[in-house]
């Protein structure tokens, strides 16, 4: 393990077991045994030190998302995903909270990346008919209620005591946005799933289908959203 990295981990357990969640530059280098001008030299300051640390919280999180994959079932991985992402908040409550701090200066790239997989995800769920809303939007449902519970049980832990409260959160976002089974591919609009058929039908048109011209894909993507959406017809 190279010098930054050292620091990087000591860093994170001095944070973890500090009762005011904070640290000095001080300490962090005589857990690893080297000097202040090696902090400065790389990392500039305590806040670069932490932006690091951020950066680093979300190479771990990224890494682990990545080499999970898929399997056939894609609201097993979803589930997987929400577990697998509040299994990280416990195991690294300090680098978590930074990590989704409101207080940061500017949201890390990564964090958008992590958005781009749960969605990726979604997408999937749509096209096996498994999905009530437009993945984007169910993305921005779960994100912001796992960071929500994950946040709360890391901060506040003598509060979200109880070890059952991730599962009953995830359970009951996802029974608004999933369907219990696939919604079969129905044309009529007017029937019940239709916006879910819609839904799946614009999902499997991602996977970059030829069939059509690009006005034509992007006239029938707009009649697919209207019919997701429940827009009035003309």
């Amino acid at each position: 393990m190279d010098t930054r990295t050292q620091m990087l981990e000591a860093a994170e357990r001095l944070l973890d077991d500090s009762p005011d969640r904070d640290i000095a530059t001080r300490a962090v280098c005589e857990a690893v045994g080297v000097g202040a001008p090696v902090l400065y030299r790389l990392f500039g300051d305590k806040n670069g030190l932490l932006s690091a640390l951020v950066d680093y919280g979300f190479e771990r999180y990224l890494g682990a998302k990545r080499s999970a994959g898929h399997t056939e079932d894609p609201v097993a991985d979803l589930r997987r995903g929400w577990d697998a992402h509040n299994g990280f908040a416990l195991a690294h409550p300090a680098v978590y909270r930074l990590m989704f701090s409101p207080h940061l200066a500017q949201v890390p790239g990564a964090s958008k990346e992590a958005f781009s997989l749960l969605e990726r995800t979604l997408v999937r769920c749509a096209a096996a008919g498994r999905l009530r809303v437009g993945p984007h939007r169910a993305a921005q449902a779960i994100m912001s209620a796992n960071v929500g519970v994950a946040l709360s049980m890391v901060s506040q832990p003598d509060v979200y005591t109880d070890p059952g409260l991730s599962h009953r959160v995830r359970d009951a976002v996802f029974a608004g946005l999933l369907t219990e089974d696939p919604v079969p591919g129905d044309d009529d609009p007017a029937e019940p799933g239709a916006g879910a058929a819609a839904l799946r039908l614009a999902a499997l048109l991602s996977d970059g289908s030829d069939a059509l011209t690009g006005a034509e894909s992007a006239l029938l993507r707009e009649w697919l959203d209207r019919i997701a959406a429940g827009a009035p017809r003309a």
